[in-house]
């Protein structure tokens, strides 16, 4: 009976266990699966999983980054920048899975020593071209310092921006150091282009003796993007400091005891090996621009050399120069050059040589001292320089004279003068275009650097027949016979056609084709009266190419130049026909926009032209990047006259350059309340 009893209770308790285990089942799989994932347990249905890896924000879609992830990381500093810009700071962190960018607003830390050890709360956020860490709470914890293991990327891989964010290591040989407070940005040659790397001053320390050293330097790979669009066009290293610097083969102590190698040798193959490194090069002045350029020239052939070294030479001094080399043309070129003296009392002038403009073109004469004539067609006038366009048959070129070299006798060269110019051959070569035969580049046109006004001389004066002498002399023909009617009438209009396009010369930039500053300022005092009249408001921009002497430096004076054509297209494109647009000199362009009343509408266009003025540009297969600062100032029928327009748009352009560059700023009140007291 007992045993009958039993049964039963032993079935009943069996079946409850299985289904107790069935229960327990679903709650088992939960957390098989949440401890499988790598990153972070599973959320409850309905909530984002918190992400513990750098790796797993970072590999994020811009989509899923875009939700708002919660982020929990114990990361290691790697680059903490705190004068990135006015509302936010540079932050990259690194742990055992990569790296990522961290969105710290600017104010929270003061410094934030890169080694330190840190526990990083926030959400992710699609960022402005990849994955970021969003709304950081930050604790520091202690101090692990940088991390020994980095990635060894190409400038290639760099470029395509597989790399972003993360600790890299780049070697090469650095080629110039920039001193721009706060920061020190070195320009690397490595095997495959140049990088440029930015580090933060640190008092005291000796970054000179780094130029020209062969280095391995570790630091975050950051992209250059266009934010308009999200795509990015640029990419360089920001190293924490220099302990993440090692120096693999020192400079030379002294650049001028290195071998003297002769100018025509420098881009042949057995100096190839020595290019990465300065060059040491000697021969007589042929021209200098303090500052700026020197060229000199050995028994064989001449050379042009970039530098900031001031210190006057004399015209046939024996001096020696150090400096990369590199082709510009079909001419090599030094970079970040230095120079001394010899020491040798003795002056040899350099002998010059009386060439056409066809000769020029057909090769051979580039850095070299010539003499060439021409007829004087008229100026740039929107340039700061003595800038000259001669003709000789069909060709026209530019002869140039710095400001700094100028005189008074400058202004008596009158157009239609015949001029002998003696000066430095710089020619520029159309890249898509060769010789099949010989596969070099076609000459496009060059131009000739003078060295002062003596190197004018003027062959012949304009002619008597002006085209008011013209017509009078032309009205007696009238009288004589209807054929000579017939010849007056062609002639006429051929000088009508003449007048027109000297005139259209005069009015506009030779390189732009924008207004010049003369015509900006008529149109400014015109524009002001009637603003005064009919009470309504106008704007004035003036804009600022960031770092245009880098571009030149880097991609030579034909880059410059394109890069001044392309600017002056896209600035005509984002403002109204009737808005004026000049270029006042050199990099700088101003906007006239007349009938504007709404400043918040002028905030906009400025803002455009920030956009649209930071998409690269390309050119010689090179793809440079630019950015420009603007500076606005806004009328609304008050008591400013022209001169105190330019003045507070330039005031508000040294705001925007004093806040980073690449943004605008705008002329307040107060900031004319602070001009006022200073």
């Amino acid at each position: 009976m007992k045993a009958r009893f039993e049964a039963p209770r032993l079935r009943s308790l069996c079946r409850a266990t299985l289904l107790f285990i069935a229960g327990l089942l679903p709650v088992a799989l939960l957390f098989t699966g949440a401890s499988a994932n790598g990153d972070a347990p599973s959320a409850q249905p309905g909530q984002l999983r918190t992400l513990t890896t750098t790796h797993a924000v970072h590999s994020l879609s811009s989509a899923e980054a875009a939700r708002s992830y919660p982020v929990h990381l114990r990361v290691a500093v790697t680059y903490y920048d705190p004068n990135v810009g006015p509302i936010r700071t540079g932050l990259f962190v690194h742990d055992s899975t990569g790296s990522i960018f961290v969105d710290l607003p600017r104010g929270v830390f003061a410094s934030l020593p890169a080694g330190s050890l840190i526990d990083l709360r926030g959400v992710s956020s699609a960022g402005e071209f990849a994955p970021i860490v969003a709304k950081p709470q930050i604790e520091v914890i202690g101090s692990v310092g940088l991390p020994k293991d980095a990635a060894k990327p190409t400038l290639t891989q760099l470029s395509s921006g597989a790399e972003d964010g993360q600790w890299v290591e780049v070697e090469g040989v650095i080629h110039s150091i920039v001193e721009d407070e706060p920061h020190i940005s070195f320009q690397l040659a490595m095997a495959d282009g140049v990088i440029s790397i930015l580090m933060t001053k640190e008092a005291g320390a000796n970054y000179s003796r780094l130029e020209d050293a062969r280095v391995r330097i570790r630091g975050n790979a950051s992209p250059l993007f266009d934010r308009s669009r999200r795509q990015m066009i640029g990419v360089r290293i920001q190293c924490p400091n220099l302990s993440a610097v090692e120096i693999v083969e020192a400079s030379p102590v002294d650049p001028f005891k290195l071998p003297i190698i002769p100018i025509n040798r420098l881009l042949q193959w057995d100096v190839a090996p020595l290019l990465p490194h300065r060059v040491h090069v000697q021969g007589r002045v042929t021209l200098q621009w303090p500052g700026a350029t020197v060229c000199i020239r050995d028994a064989g052939q001449g050379i042009c050399a970039q530098t900031d070294q001031r210190a006057r030479l004399h015209d046939g001094e024996l001096v020696d120069v150090a400096g990369f080399a590199k082709a510009d043309g079909s001419a090599p070129v030094l970079t970040d050059a230095v120079f001394r003296s010899t020491g040798s009392a003795a002056t040899v002038p350099v002998a010059t040589t009386l060439v056409t403009a066809e000769q020029v073109l057909s090769g051979g004469h580039e850095s070299q001292l010539i003499q060439i004539e021409g007829e004087l067609v008229s100026r740039d006038l929107a340039s700061a320089d003595t800038t000259l366009l001669l003709r000789s048959g069909k060709i026209i070129y530019t002869v140039v004279l710095p400001q700094a070299l100028g005189g008074p006798q400058t202004n008596t060269w009158k157009d239609g003068s015949v001029l002998r110019v003696t000066g430095i051959c710089s020619v520029q070569l159309d890249a898509q275009r060769t010789e099949l035969e010989i596969g070099t580049a076609v000459s496009r046109s060059f131009r000739v650097l003078m060295r002062s006004p003596a190197d004018v001389i003027v062959v012949r004066k304009p002619s008597w027949w002006t085209p008011g002498h013209l017509v009078i002399l032309l009205a007696f023909a009238l009288v004589g016979t209807l054929s000579v009617l017939g010849w007056v009438v062609v002639l006429r209009r051929r000088i009508r056609e003449s007048e027109e396009r000297f005139r259209h010369m005069a009015h506009h930039d030779a390189l732009t084709g924008l207004a010049t500053r003369l015509v900006l300022r008529d149109r400014l005092v015109t524009v002001l009266d009637a603003a005064k009249r009919r009470q309504t408001g106008l704007a004035l921009l003036m804009l600022d190419l960031d770092k245009f002497k880098e571009i030149n430096d880097t991609f030579g004076h034909g880059a410059g130049d394109e890069v001044l054509r392309v600017t002056a297209c896209r600035l005509s494109e984002v403002v109204r026909k009737s808005d004026t647009v000049a270029r006042i000199g050199g990099d700088e362009f101003v906007i006239l926009l007349p009938e504007f009343d709404d400043r918040k509408a002028v905030e906009v266009i400025a803002a455009k032209l920030v956009t649209a003025l930071s998409a690269p540009i390309v050119f010689a297969e090179n793809l440079i990047s630019v950015t420009v600062s603007v500076g606005v100032c806004t009328f609304t029928a008050g008591k400013l006259d022209a001169d105190e327009m330019l003045k507070n748009a330039d005031a508000a352009l040294y705001e925007a350059k004093a806040h980073g560059r690449n943004c605008f700023a705008v002329f307040t009140p107060e900031r004319a309340e602070d001009l006022r007291r200073d």
